[in-house]
């Protein structure tokens, strides 16, 4: 367990080494929002924290409990052709796999490549928080250590789609965000569910923002996500597939949903960010809906991580929101440290990650 549990450490040093200016009142928009500019050896010292994350999730080794299942999926690249491949499942991941095969690699090199692109979503969120050393230990129990390092493909789309929130927050079109959501749905197809939340929160030129961004949902969805529908519905739905835990992770996006939605100005987020993040609360309290009339817990365990920038935002932003910002660190830092503990020694599939192991080399 020591290398997530130095990865914890790491960033909890960090959270508390590293403390954010005093809050300043919420801006009246985006536009006028100032950008967060860390200093640099702060900047340094957080952009290190996103490459060992990259190293911890791409040279781990049969750590996961899907590992076997891209073991496969690299194995059969070694022999099949391209076209095959890219129709087989999620077609940038498979073209990964058949690119790090033909230039005679391994398959921590895909994985490499995955941890990579996660960090780099993770980094360029976390640096537009006022906070983002403790948006990023939110992320560490769950985000980082149990799906970036055991779900590579969903890890990998939610990591770009952190992304495509990043550059929202910098004033980017919904246009603009839908091409994020269209390169992260080639590595997971389900990714395209996070469109129609950013579409309905735009307020400046809602009905342009409605028409285009809707064109480009159906069209994503036509293009990557129809033919998969019925295998979807009979794999989970049907079949009644049930993840053990499913309540507790979605209540872990629904604690920030509600501490948010009970007094959205303490958190002091520019006005388009607040519509944004009501959205993903009133989203968060649509899993818990569904996850009690569904006969398939495993679906919406599985869709509600892509409301997890959520906690990432809320969580992080909670010493500005209360009036002891000392308190309100320390109940975060505490957090993290709970739902990361908890996880290791009580989880029913814990045993696929520990201990943790290198990969040879």
């Amino acid at each position: 367990m020591f290398p997530y549990w130095f990865l914890f450490a790491f960033f909890a040093l960090g959270a508390t080494l590293f403390r954010s200016a005093p809050p300043q009142p919420a801006p009246l928009s985006a536009a006028a929002a100032a950008p967060v500019r860390p200093q640099p050896h702060r900047s340094a010292m957080l952009l290190l924290g996103a490459l060992l994350i990259a190293l911890l999730v791409g040279l781990r080794y049969r750590v996961g409990a899907d590992w076997e299942t891209y073991e496969f999926y690299f194995r059969w690249a070694s022999y099949a052709s391209l076209g095959r491949v890219l129709q087989l499942s999620d077609p940038a991941y498979q073209f990964l796999n058949w690119s790090v095969q033909h230039l005679g690699g391994e398959m921590w090199g895909v994985n490499l490549l995955c941890g990579l692109i996660f960090s780099w979503g993770l980094w360029r969120f976390a640096r537009l928080q006022p906070e983002p050393w403790l948006a990023v230990l939110v992320a560490v129990p769950y985000l980082i250590v149990v799906v970036a390092m055991g779900y590579s493909r969903q890890a990998v789309a939610i990591g770009i789609l952190l992304a495509g929130l990043a550059a929202l927050g910098r004033g980017a079109s919904v246009v603009k965000f839908a091409l994020y959501v269209g390169f992260a749905a080639l590595f997971h197809r389900t990714a395209i569910v996070v469109l129609p939340l950013v579409i309905f929160a735009g307020e400046r030129n809602r009905l342009l923002n409605f028409l285009a961004g809707g064109a480009l949902f159906l069209l994503l969805y036509d293009a990557l996500l129809a033919e998969s529908v019925d295998t979807l519905v009979k794999n989970y739905i049907v079949a009644e597939y049930h993840s053990q835990g499913a309540a507790i992770r979605v209540g872990m996006s629904l604690l920030p949903a509600l501490l948010f939605l009970a007094a959205p100005k303490r958190f002091g987020f520019p006005l388009e960010e607040e519509r944004l993040w009501r959205m993903f609360s009133y989203a968060a309290i649509g899993f818990l809906l569904l996850l009690l009339v569904l006969p398939s817990s495993t679906v919406v365990d599985r869709l509600a991580l892509y409301i997890f920038p959520l906690q990432l935002a809320v969580l992080a932003r909670l010493p500005l929101a209360l009036a002891s910002e000392g308190l309100g660190r320390l109940l975060v830092i505490a957090y993290a440290f709970l739902v990361q503990f908890v996880w290791l020694n009580f989880a029913a599939h814990a045993a696929y990650w520990v201990p943790y192991r290198l990969f040879p080399m």
